[in-house]
């Protein structure tokens, strides 16, 4: 190792201290014995330009061992990021560009948000998985615009998640070539060493999930692990596991390799005797001109020319290939090909009963003819949750051209991919499960909402009316979880054409939607249609003057509510249908909407949904009722359900009544 390398890692070691010190918050630890294998990266191996860190075929990093975000801080300012020092000494303060966990689109150079471990392993083989799929569309033996690799940096945290035994199989299934995996082996949790509750052989481990793996004895000799490194390039039909042996806390004399290195500053003795031990002689927050020029001024330099030399690659690509040339721009580009508010083909369907699972499959299948970046998926469950696109091809590792992905009964690995695929660029990504099994999902959702990406959820099966299946299989609570996390839209669409405006809204937000339907079959109504994109709309109104009383239901229970209009007209009851596919919708539309649709002098309310009540509450008022379920279903038929919990037209009416006092 050269002594400037050496400078540079300890730069890294001492930048990361300083932070953590500063803010007397943060986990210097990892960061301290990673600094090597981070410093080599950005250093020596990735392809990137700090001055674009949107360079489209730059390699990518993630941090999935998100808790060790100085580390990333340190690179990145170091290798010429907009990262000034400033916000380096600004850590985990409010405001700073470096927050406590890395976070995507708030620093220049964080690909992923990271910090629930093993979140950004599985995200990782969603970003391979879309190299290895884009590749596969657009490269020619001749000139390859989709040519780089996936890094991620991992701690023992994330070993022991199970979401990373669920993709790194996933990873090893599909031969993810791209995707190099380091593994910062310390052998140190929070609680401390870790064979108090992790002894398994991980090398054995990823080997039979059919990785390519090597090990490092000492974390330090870069030399070692560059050499790794380029032994995992030449293993283009696996992922790579390179498993480096390192001391957390490394340089600090009376904290490495314990554990009392992990998540607490260091102390001002101790970061002293780590300045003495490393022979660091600078001032807090202070760098040498000879590390930037090392690491800042090289790697600008190295970007330039690497962005140069694509773009003289796209320009070749484009002038002999003009048509696929089209078509890569169009798969990159955020704007839809298509106006879908206006395709008129788009919101027409046959008016016969259709479960909204079946609905959907023909709206994605619509879509995949408009959509040429279409890709996604289901957890196994594509004949059930009917997800497919009929003439999309499989991914598979002998076929990469495929854009119909087998996750597997890997829900959680699913929706992480699924986000990779979406944050890599270039593709429009969906997954597909039973909506009880959300719950398995709900971490890499709720990512998904605080990331401001647009994932599609597909959760079919969606309340009681799955039926023989039981309460393990009858999603009750799972609305009211989705729809209470900030920034995700949730639609419950009644028929066809609000299965349509689910997916329109979906392609049309920068945020995630799970669309939820139904097993059993429902009506078509003459009133739905595009008014759904509003998320709630008048679907049958009193015939003349205010309406005495407002029904209101999403999904399933439309149809209950729109019967007992006639029935409550029978009696001279006057009767508004509102339907509500989509709460936060809704809540986006203007003050007026809302008070059109459903009026305050209206106190008079009854809202239906075979779910947890709790959500309908804001709408019903202190006057109102919720026919809803406020206990686990069970083992019937679905008729039989329904009319056991009270989700019948009588019982609408009855409860309509006794709002009103008749």
């Amino acid at each position: 190792m050269k002594p400037i390398d050496q400078k540079c890692i300890n730069a890294i070691r001492i930048l990361s201290a300083d932070g953590v010190q500063k803010a007397n918050s943060g986990h210097p630890g990892l960061p301290m014995g990673s600094a090597p294998m981070a410093y080599t990266l950005f250093a020596k191996e990735m392809k990137y330009n700090p001055a674009n860190p949107k360079f489209a075929d730059r390699d990518r990093f993630i941090l999935s061992a998100g808790h060790g975000s100085m580390l990333l801080y340190s690179a990145l300012h170091l290798f010429g990021y907009d990262l000034p020092m400033s916000e380096i000494q600004n850590f985990r303060q409010f405001g700073s560009k470096t927050p406590g966990h890395p976070e995507y689109g708030h620093t220049p150079g964080v690909e992923t948000t990271t910090g629930p471990l093993g979140q950004g392993i599985a995200t990782a083989v969603g970003f391979a998985l879309a190299e290895a799929h884009l590749a596969a569309k657009f490269n020619k033996p001749d000139i390859k615009i989709v040519d780089h690799y996936t890094y991620v940096l991992m701690g023992d945290g994330c070993m022991m998640e199970g979401i990373e035994s669920e993709a790194a199989s996933l990873a090893g299934t599909w031969g993810l070539g791209k995707l190099i995996a380091v593994y910062d082996s310390n052998k140190i949790s929070i609680e401390g060493d870790t064979d108090i509750a992790f002894r398994e052989n991980v090398a054995a481990r990823h080997e039979a999930q059919g990785w390519h793996v090597q090990i490092v004895e000492d974390g330090n000799d870069i030399d070692a692990f560059q050499k790794a490194v380029e032994n995992a390039k030449a293993v283009s039909d696996k992922p790579s596991l390179i498993i480096c042996k390192t001391q957390i806390g490394f340089g600090c004399p009376a904290k490495q390799g314990k554990a009392s290195a992990h998540g607490e500053p260091l102390g001002a003795e101790n970061l002293a005797a780590t300045r003495a031990n490393l022979g660091w002689t600078e001032e807090p927050f202070v760098i040498p001109a000879d590390v930037y020029a090392e690491t800042r001024d090289k790697a600008l330099a190295r970007g330039k020319k690497a962005e140069a030399e694509y773009e003289a690659k796209i320009a070749a690509y484009a002038k002999k290939y003009p048509e696929d040339y089209k078509l890569f721009c169009e798969y990159f580009s955020e704007k839809l090909p298509v106006d879908l508010v206006n395709d008129e083909a788009f919101w027409t369907f046959e008016n016969k009963k259709l479960a909204t699972r079946v609905s959907s499959f023909e709206v994605i299948n619509k879509l995949a003819k408009i959509l040429p970046n279409m890709i996604g998926g289901s957890a196994d469950l594509a004949p059930s949750n009917k997800s497919n696109m009929k003439e999309a091809g499989e991914f598979a590792k002998e076929n990469y051209a495929g854009s119909n992905l087998h996750f597997g009964v890997r829900e959680h690995a699913m929706a992480s991919i699924t986000n990779g695929l979406i944050l890599h660029g270039g593709l429009r990504a969906y997954c597909a499960t039973f909506f009880v099994f959300s719950d398995y999902m709900k971490n890499s959702m709720r990512l998904a909402a605080l990331m401001n990406i647009p994932a599609i959820y597909v959760l079919t099966h969606d309340s009681i009316g799955v039926g023989e299946d039981g309460p393990t299989h009858e999603p009750v609570e799972q609305l009211i979880a989705l729809r209470s996390i900030p920034n995700m839209t949730v639609y419950r669409p009644a028929d066809s054409k609000e299965t349509a405006a689910a997916y329109c809204a979906a392609l049309t937000k920068k945020s995630p939607t799970a669309i939820v339907l139904t097993r059993q079959n429902l009506p078509q109504y003459a009133e739905s249609g595009k008014a759904a994109l509003k998320g709630g709309y008048v679907m049958r109104d009193a015939a003349d003057g205010k309406p005495d009383v407002i029904l209101m239901a999403s999904g399933s229970e439309v149809e209950q509510i729109y019967a007992a209009y006639d029935v409550l007209a029978e009696q001279g009851i006057k009767a508004r249908v509102v339907s509500m596919p989509s709460f936060e919708m809704f809540e986006a539309q203007s003050e007026e909407y809302k008070e059109s649709v459903l009026p305050k002098s209206v106190r008079a309310r009854v809202a239906v949904e075979a779910g947890s009540p709790y959500s309908w509450y804001k709408y019903t008022g202190l006057d109102g009722e919720v026919i809803g379920m406020s206990t686990f279903g069970a083992s019937a038929p679905a008729s039989q359900l329904f009319q056991y919990y009270g989700f019948t037209v009588d019982n609408v009416v009855a409860t309509a009544k006794k709002v009103l006092g008749k």
